[in-house]
């Protein structure tokens, strides 16, 4: 059991990227943290090299597209800690493939991790974060707003989460629930090295160049910053912001533009 001046903090997709770096930034703001990811050996090997008391963070092996991996989950934050203030859902996978060319479990895949996932562990967390007035955060992304080719699946499963997180926050409007979408833009992880292809295997190498893009620390310590200011809404990055603006007043450019965006990635399939 922790202090009631303690929080709690449970972060998904914990194994990698911004989950890991979150995990961290967490720990040292003070938070005690239970991390969740299918690769516990990988939690559990950066975790050895950490200077953090051990009695504070909680690693939990955890595929969030199985219901029950998200209760067990809970259940051991909770038996460990005692209490929830904030849950994180970040675990997600991506996709690199025109939709007539990609055989449909991919995007089911999708759903079943980036939205279900989500569903299923806000789902066992809410009873917690309601009685703690606690803060249920989305990790999002620009798909979210706009539809990027070649990413059917991916926009698909963020709208929803965005439409989940959206009546979730409105249900619990006089509960003072905290619901924030975070969407960090193109950040220097994980998620596209092990985007799916047409077929459902792995890419492999990211098309992108990552010395470019934000890091997951940076990332992360704007997650936090928002979590402490209950913000509604993240969106990082200029590009980000400008499409998402620009997008509601004149869809049809913005079509052209993000079309143009993706065609200019190496190996794009718009070419």
């Amino acid at each position: 059991m922790v202090a009631q001046t303690e929080k709690v903090m449970i972060i998904t997709g914990a194994s990698s990227g911004i989950g890991k770096a979150l995990a961290c930034k967490a720990l040292s703001a003070g938070y005690r943290v239970a991390m969740a990811a299918r690769n516990a050996v990988a939690m559990e090997g950066f975790t050895r090299q950490w200077d953090f008391p051990a009695d504070r963070y909680l690693v939990v092996q955890t595929d969030v597209s199985v219901r029950d991996d998200c209760r067990r989950m809970t259940e051991a934050a909770i038996g460990r800690f005692g209490r929830l203030d904030v849950l994180v859902n970040n675990a997600g996978v991506s996709m690199r493939a025109v939709f007539a060319e990609t055989d449909p479990a991919v995007l089911e895949r999708l759903m079943q991790v980036n939205f279900w996932g989500t569903v299923y562990c806000t789902h066992y967390a809410l009873p917690y974060l309601l009685a703690s007035k606690g803060s249920v955060v989305g990790v999002s992304s620009v798909a979210g707003y706009k539809g990027l080719p070649a990413r059917t699946g991916y926009s698909a499963s963020k709208f929803a989460m965005h439409g989940f997180l959206e009546a979730l926050r409105i249900e619990n409007l006089k509960k003072d629930l905290h619901v924030l979408i975070a969407c960090p833009g193109f950040t220097a992880s994980n998620i596209r090295r092990t985007a799916l292809a047409k077929d459902g295997a792995q890419q492999g190498e990211s098309p992108r160049d990552e010395d470019k893009m934000m890091t997951a620390e940076e990332v992360a310590h704007h997650i936090l910053k928002a979590v402490k200011k209950r913000k509604h809404r993240l969106l990082l990055t200029r590009q980000g912001q400008l499409t998402v603006l620009l997008n509601k007043f004149f869809p049809a450019l913005v079509d052209k533009l993000v079309y143009n965006h993706m065609a200019r990635e190496a190996d794009s399939p718009f070419k």
